[in-house]
């Protein structure tokens, strides 16, 4: 199952006696502020969570399955995630 972003406002506001408005805007500010962060290309922490970060990808040699063509894949930008110990833990218990 999928937890979405709907099912995390529904789970912040009960706890902090916020009402849907305000949970949807903490939710989104968040998100907001990862976004922002991650596009400038700097890591976002989240302690006892992970770390967001930017890498490069380069040139690459790339394939269409649907073809079997060959063709050059542009350099991009990815986003991963490294989960902190604390968190790799509670996964593995």
């Amino acid at each position: 199952m999928t937890f979405t972003k709907a099912d995390l406002i529904n789970s912040i506001r009960p706890q902090n006696g916020l009402t849907v408005n305000q949970s949807t805007e903490f939710v989104e500010t968040i998100i907001n502020t990862m976004k922002n962060t991650l596009s400038s290309g700097e890591d976002f922490l989240i302690s006892g969570f992970g770390k967001f970060c930017v890498k490069g990808k380069s040139e690459r040699r790339g394939r269409n399955p649907a073809t079997g063509g060959d063709h050059i894949l542009p350099a991009r930008r990815v986003v991963t995630f490294k989960c902190s110990g604390k968190l790799r833990e509670r996964i593995n218990e």
